[in-house]
């Protein structure tokens, strides 16, 4: 049987470029070489892109970037290529490699926010995972919190920042949410630019922290209780994984924590009533299929203490290392992380 061709596009201009690396180790480490050929794309911090042929050792020490290793390469739109233009192989001529599928492995903004995707769409390669409209809607937490309540789900109260709006304007609608409150980019992931802002004093910093994360802040209400997290895989038939549960010690769920669990412990399954669970996944399936997700995604929703359940955001590319949320919630239903990266690309590639 023929392999296909399917890319793995590693590292991007995202301060989660470090988070990539790991995911995108993992991924290569566990994908069916009987049935694919990886294509290992790297995109250094500062943008350039690198066809890599070395050891998925140095992705995770962050050594790939070299040039015994790479040679430069770049996705084409142009779709009677379908696939990379690679430079620099000696003879002097631009070599082409054909792509049956691209998996972008890449966190945060220029990667998850719909611009691979789109850049992908127009070669006519078949992405796996969501679409360019759907990431670029998920990435944007007030547009994707509208579409979600407009769907029936609940969502926190909150109000849009822009760039040069007034202090004395954000106070008088903080004090309408009440504190403590979050101060949020609208548009970033792994919660970079987001505090915990428990009175007035604290609104000026965490907003201008926001603020150098994207051109637009949301200072959303807190909401009682803890995030529950939802594994998705699918296309219009979906696989729903158990649910995982955050227990925190104190303050909320941020970068350090995601990636340390230094006073933090995820649960799963998540320690709730299986008729909670159950109505929880019913309205997660409905926020994916509101956002048109595809593919595979991570949605996060908060349950309160009166057992009501509040939409938070979308993860369209989650954190996909062996022992991350998502494939932990997959592995509780009895995936592999294997069989979850192969099911992935089967759903881009189609039968």
């Amino acid at each position: 049987m023929k392999k296909l061709k399917v890319a793995i596009l590693f590292g991007g201009c995202s301060p989660e470029y470090p988070i990539s690396l790991q995911s995108a180790y993992s991924v290569i480490t566990h994908i069916d070489r009987e049935k694919y050929e990886p294509i290992l794309l790297g995109i250094t911090k500062s943008g350039e892109w690198r066809l890599f042929s070395g050891s998925p050792e140095k992705i995770l020490a962050d050594t790939w970037d070299n040039p015994a290793d790479c040679l430069r390469a770049i996705i084409t739109p142009d779709r009677s290529t379908g696939g990379v233009l690679v430079f620099g192989s000696g003879s002097g001529a631009i070599d082409t490699i054909r792509l049956d599928a691209a998996l972008p492995v890449l966190h945060g903004k220029n990667g998850e926010d719909g611009t691979v995707q789109g850049l992908l769409e127009l070669a006519g390669i078949p992405v796996a995972g969501c679409n360019t409209l759907a990431s670029a809607l998920c990435m944007d937490k007030a547009r994707a919190h509208r579409i979600a309540e407009a769907a029936g789900a609940r969502v926190a109260r909150s109000f849009v920042l822009k760039e040069g709006a007034g202090e004395s304007n954000c106070v008088t609608q903080a004090d309408s949410l009440g504190f403590p409150l979050f101060v949020k980019p609208v548009k970033a992931g792994s919660s970079f630019g987001i505090t915990k802002v428990m009175d007035k004093a604290e609104l000026a910093a965490a907003v201008k922290l926001a603020f150098e994360f994207d051109n637009e802040v949301i200072v959303e209400e807190n909401i009682p209780g803890f995030e529950v997290g939802c594994a998705v895989l699918g296309n219009e038939d979906l696989v729903v994984g158990h649910l995982d549960e955050i227990e925190l010690a104190g303050g909320f769920f941020d970068y350090e924590e995601k990636y340390t669990l230094k006073t933090s412990a995820i649960h799963v399954p998540a320690r709730i009533s299986s008729s909670k669970a159950d109505e929880i996944k019913t309205v997660v399936k409905t926020v994916y299929k509101a956002l048109g997700c595809t593919g595979f995604a991570r949605v996060d929703m908060f349950l309160t203490p009166k057992g009501e359940i509040y939409f938070n955001e979308v993860n369209t590319i989650p954190g996909f290392t062996t022992h991350s949320r998502y494939p932990s919630m997959l592995k509780a239903i009895g995936m592999t992380f294997g069989q979850v990266v192969d099911e992935v690309i089967a759903l881009a590639v189609g039968p």
